[in-house]
């Protein structure tokens, strides 16, 4: 790896909406003064909260070439290599916009960790900078989510999907540790798809969906109580090509019927006494027989188009 300068751009961008501003590396971030009424304790964590993204952004600036931009959009970091502007433009219009409406809905809590969003301008840098700064090859053209490296890792020229996708992990890891892996992919899966409607993110078809029809004309689709009871190794290294698809149409599908919200918010609470979900799926679509219900939810799903 190259020796990285210490000259990257950094732009402090404030999920409040403020304008940003460009500093240099010797520079120290702005943030937000706390409002004077606020109590002791309430400026007390803002004030180490600037410190602590004072401090990682400085650690970043010192290993990052100077072809980055880094711009502050909490409770994540982004540094990327395309223009310093469209860097800005996708830490508000897709981070920070997503980071508000996945709060307003799902998530009281922030990642316990500072996420870095790493945005590679195309397959050659991703690959590269993948490479250069963990070891590693990503085992996806698209992007993904190291718990390990408490980063997003992207190939954006992909397009933004798979980052709003990923960033739901993190937000799942430190509100909903025991999620099953087929509602946090499912759910996740939702939103590679996505924009805003009457002001809440919404989920829209994509293209899992053809799959997912061919496997239901076929007749291969599991039953979701299996679906919902595979283990994280069952969901992963034992898909028989639908687990993905299956787990967001029925999210999907929930977020169709005004559910899904309140379906996580019960999942959570329930969680302890119905680890799969599959209980509380039952209880908030208010039906007895699942079976009969998923071969509805085929029929309905085959009804579907993308694009």
């Amino acid at each position: 790896m190259n020796r990285m300068s210490l000259s990257a751009t950094l732009l402090a961008v404030c999920l409040g909406g403020c304008s940003a501003s460009t500093t240099r590396s010797n520079d120290t971030p702005t943030t937000p003064s706390t409002t004077s009424n606020a109590p002791p304790e309430a400026v007390d964590r803002a004030e180490a909260e600037a410190d602590a993204f004072t401090q990682h952004v400085k650690a970043l600036q010192a290993r990052t070439p100077e072809a980055f931009t880094i711009v502050i959009a909490k409770p994540f970091v982004v540094i990327g290599d395309e223009a310093p502007e469209r860097v800005a433009a996708r830490a508000r219009g897709t981070v920070q916009w997503a980071t508000s409406q996945l709060k307003a809905q799902y998530f009281d809590r922030n990642p316990e960790a500072i996420i870095d969003v790493w945005l590679f301008k195309d397959a050659a840098s991703y690959e590269k900078h993948t490479m250069a700064f963990w070891g590693e090859r990503p085992g996806t053209p698209y992007g993904y989510y190291s718990s390990r490296h408490d980063a997003l890792i992207m190939n954006i020229a992909t397009g933004g999907g798979t980052l709003v996708h990923e960033m739901v992990h993190p937000f799942m890891e430190s509100n909903f540790p025991e999620c099953p892996s087929w509602f946090n992919e499912g759910l996740a899966s939702l939103y590679e798809q996505c924009g805003e409607e009457d002001g809440r993110v919404h989920g829209y078809t994509n293209w899992r969906l053809a799959g997912l029809q061919e496997a239901i004309r076929a007749g291969e689709l599991p039953w979701f109580k299996d679906l919902m009871a595979t283990t994280e190794d069952g969901f992963y290294e034992e898909d028989p090509g639908t687990n993905y698809g299956q787990a967001r149409y029925l999210c999907y599908y929930l977020q169709h019927k005004g559910l899904l919200q309140r379906y996580y918010r019960e999942f959570v609470a329930n969680s302890e006494d119905d680890p799969t979900g599959y209980a509380t799926l039952q209880r908030v679509l208010g039906v007895r027989n699942m079976e009969q219900f998923q071969k509805e939810w085929e029929a309905w799903v085959l009804t579907l188009r993308y694009p």
